[in-house]
């Protein structure tokens, strides 16, 4: 039986680095969405002084569902573990922000 040798660690950080920039990409496209402004900075003080910026966020994390599933379909296992580490980091992030006021 021949394995393959892989870096755990390597394909954990991939898969977190992927779920945070897709994470990312999701807070743009739904603010831009539900907001006609494009100035971001604006939209993200307005959005943290309305206390919608964690809802935002969680909004983002939707977007993680594609290379969660992409990684999966591909027998990636390590680096859809690393997108469930950032949905996870996005999920304690977005309460410390909702309980932070």
């Amino acid at each position: 039986m021949k394995t393959k040798n892989i870096n755990i660690k390597k394909e954990i950080g991939i898969g977190t680095l992927v779920g945070l920039i897709a994470n990312t990409i999701g807070v743009f496209v739904f603010s831009g969405l539900f907001i006609n402004e494009f100035d971001f900075e604006r939209i993200f003080v307005v959005a943290y002084q309305n206390q919608v910026l964690n809802k935002i966020i969680a909004l983002g994390a939707i977007f993680n569902f594609l290379p969660f599933y992409l990684f999966l379909k591909k027998n990636l296992i390590y680096r859809a573990r690393g997108v469930l580490v950032a949905t996870i980091s996005i999920a304690v992030f977005t309460a410390l922000l909702y309980f932070s006021r």
